[in-house]
């Protein structure tokens, strides 16, 4: 059996129909629970193709959105989508943000952590650049507990021989491992909570396009027409659809938030 190759994020339009949609359900539910007010800078690390970016400038009506993703497919993505002239879009590394020190109201990453070789240095960044008493959030898939989006496909392509890749840092996903990470930052007024998202596809087409073929992994073009066929019919077999052949797909993700020390 061979070794999947890293999930790697660069073609912004896949990524809009892929995880765009899931993306916008949870980051709504995250923008909600941190509650940050208006006027404040931010920085939006692994900023994909803008979509939580987008959620960010409509909903918190913010001063600034610094917004950085190591894809120049995906920014090139963003900057087709957002014009607004508070937001500045950048390519960079999560672990090591070209931004000063305090600078930032509020420092957050959606569905990026787990993807972040080293959690800590990537947390601690965050933690670096935002301003003493600004908050410091992520919120990603509760991979060990079977809460991607994705986890259907995985497990069909694993029983199939196919292993799917997961995130490189899959464990910080854990409300124990998250909380732990906080902590060694020195991070204060700690809470974490679970958002709980649907995404309802109108058949299994639709699914199978958004969920598959979309998917970063290009699986569909690694695997021969009958282990194609086959795999449709895994899914098909266990994504029940409703009598008008909609099929409803859960997703639940791990979130916390807390403050810089002052």
């Amino acid at each position: 059996m061979s070794s999947p190759e890293p999930i790697k994020f660069t073609d912004g339009a896949a990524y809009e129909r892929f995880m765009a949609p899931w993306s916008r359900s949870a980051g709504a539910l995250f923008l909600d629970w941190l509650a940050p007010g208006s006027g404040l800078a931010w920085a939006d690390v692994g900023c994909g193709n803008g979509a939580f970016t987008e959620l960010i400038l409509a909903r918190s009506a913010p001063s600034s959105i610094c917004a950085i993703d190591p894809s120049d497919a995906q920014i090139a993505t963003a900057r087709q989508k957002l014009s607004a002239k508070q937001v500045e879009l950048s390519i960079g590394d999560a672990m090591a943000l070209p931004y000063d020190p305090d600078r930032f109201d509020v420092a957050v990453m959606a569905l990026v952590l787990f993807f972040v070789p080293d959690p800590h240095k990537g947390a601690s960044e965050m933690v670096r650049v935002t301003k003493p008493g600004g908050v410091v959030a992520s919120y990603t898939w509760d991979v060990m507990r079977g809460g991607t989006p994705t986890q259907h496909l995985w497990e069909e392509l694993d029983a199939m021989g196919k292993p799917a890749a997961r995130p490189p840092s899959a464990d910080v996903s854990r409300f124990a491992a998250l909380k732990a990470l906080w902590a060694a930052l020195g991070i204060r007024d700690v809470e974490t909570r679970e958002l709980v998202v649907e995404r309802t596809f109108v058949n299994f087409d639709d699914y199978w396009l958004s969920m598959v073929v979309s998917s970063p992994s290009g699986i569909v073009g690694k695997l021969s027409n009958a282990e194609n066929t086959e795999l449709k019919r895994r899914l098909q077999d266990r994504l029940p659809a409703s009598a008008t052949g909609e099929i409803t797909v859960h997703g639940w993700a791990t979130a916390i938030k807390g403050r810089k020390a002052a």
